[in-house]
């Protein structure tokens, strides 16, 4: 990986796996850890490469003046590692809805981007 520093490295996989056992450790509790498929914990593995993409996206947004433009760059910052956690969880559900969780996946990255964009202006 050219141009990745070694603590941004570590930064990577420390909040992929932080994210993937917290979202193992929450749906386990709901749906009890040995009804969990192999899939789902598999699943929790793609984070740490997902990871990447909001450690670039969120540096960028940081000094982006522009309220819209720092906006969209959070929110796709947030697109990834999020649809991979929300929709592993959502689909052990034996309520799965597509529509609703793309719906909610939707409205919660742009809540986030939103939020973010208006705490972290740059100075």
């Amino acid at each position: 990986m050219a141009g990745v520093n070694s603590l941004l490295l570590r930064t990577v996989v420390i909040t992929g796996v932080v994210i993937g056992v917290l979202n193992i450790v929450f749906a386990g509790l709901e749906y009890g850890f040995d009804g969990l498929p192999l899939w789902f914990y598999l699943s929790q593995l793609l984070l740490i490469p997902a990871m990447l993409i909001p450690m670039r996206m969120f540096a960028q947004a940081a000094v982006t003046p522009e309220f819209l433009r720092r906006a969209s760059l959070y929110a796709l910052g947030w697109a990834v590692p999020y649809a991979i956690y929300k929709f592993a969880a959502d689909a052990l559900s034996p309520a799965f809805s597509p529509a609703f969780s793309l719906a909610s996946y939707l409205g919660t990255v742009a809540l986030f981007a939103l939020i973010f964009s208006a705490i972290r202006r740059p100075k």
